[in-house]
């Protein structure tokens, strides 16, 4: 018997710090391990999907990924985590993951805006007024620095109430706007994160030198930016495998005849380890399509296992390894 220890949301919350899981995950895709995209299937009757990715990171000495179901009767989701050490392949820790998601996808946003985004940044426009909308702003705002932030979302009292609370939480004054058009018309960095399923905004009215988040979708049959944005664009995705799997934008701008697979410029990892160039002038638009991977969730998850270990959190419970129990009878 193996064992391990079982860390609730409410104990991950209390460890969760933006910082932090930014500089976990900036490792985490600095490492280049192996990581394969996310596996979804689909269910029609009762609709919903169950997903899951893994990941290996060899200088973090951990592995793991990220399993969940969403949809189904219960019009829900759960996120499980196990995490193993990537030496002796013991399991450590089952993670209830729901609190630390938008932690750890607002950190690849940041990661990826820190690589890409000129330094001069001013505006930041994001469309979305969801907890992941919370969570790129956030982690944003802590690797530029903005005079001006505009949220818009179809419902007006949800913008209005992200408004006032990310204004209080980054100290910066968050506008409501009642167009994705005025949204993002001279912003310097735009973050999408939504569930829409056509493009939120116009890419003709991007500004030369902007940057693009687009994070909110991740199928082939749907997308949040257009044709034109990728097109103009300086493409980066998280993994590269990614692109052809299920980056909808792309995959679109493909069978549009806009692009052909050569547009992707690489990945995150390889702009972070410097195989490929990021930005290269002030006048480039550059988009980071972040539809999530098992990188950024091992990197958080490990950190918030060592923290917890250090705390004394979390319940051990008994797993039975393979040589006890495998045994036929």
């Amino acid at each position: 018997m193996s064992t391990v220890v079982l860390l609730h949301s409410d104990e991950l919350r209390a460890l969760l710090s933006v910082e932090d899981c930014i500089e976990a995950v900036r490792s985490g895709y600095q490492q280049r391990g192996p990581a394969k995209p996310r596996t979804k299937l689909v269910s029609d009757a009762p609709r919903g999907m169950l997903t899951s990715y893994l990941s290996m990171l060899p200088e973090t000495g951990r592995m793991g990924g990220y399993i969940y179901a969403a949809g189904f009767e219960a019009e829900d989701a759960q996120f499980l985590l196990p995490l193993f050490d990537g030496e002796s392949g013991q399991l450590l820790a089952l993670l209830d993951g729901a609190s630390m998601n938008p932690y750890k996808t607002g950190a690849v946003g940041a990661v990826g805006v820190d690589a890409l985004a000129r330094k001069d940044v001013s505006t930041l426009a994001v469309i979305g007024s969801g907890p992941q909308a919370r969570g790129q702003v956030a982690s944003t705002a802590t690797v530029r620095s903005f005079d001006t932030v505009r949220v818009y979302s179809p419902t007006a009292a949800n913008r209005k109430a992200f408004a006032a609370e990310m204004s209080d939480r980054i100290g910066v004054s968050v506008e409501p706007v009642e167009s994705s058009e005025t949204a993002v018309r001279g912003a310097d960095v735009v973050i999408t994160a939504t569930n829409a399923t056509e493009p939120v905004f116009d890419g003709e009215g991007l500004e030369p030198g902007t940057h693009v988040t687009a994070m909110g979708q991740y199928d082939r049959g749907v997308r949040e930016i257009d044709t034109t944005t990728v097109a103009r664009a300086k493409y980066v995705t998280d993994l590269e495998e990614r692109a052809t799997n299920d980056a909808g934008a792309f995959l679109q701008a493909i069978e549009e005849d806009a692009i052909d697979e050569s547009h992707l410029h690489g990945d995150l990892g390889a702009v972070l380890s410097g195989a490929v160039d990021g930005r290269t002038s002030p006048e480039e638009i550059t988009v980071f399509d972040s539809g999530g991977t098992g990188v950024e969730t091992v990197a958080v998850a490990s950190m918030l296992y060592d923290r917890a270990q250090e705390e004394g959190l979390g319940t051990e419970i008994e797993i039975s390894a393979a040589s006890d129990a495998l045994d036929g009878r």
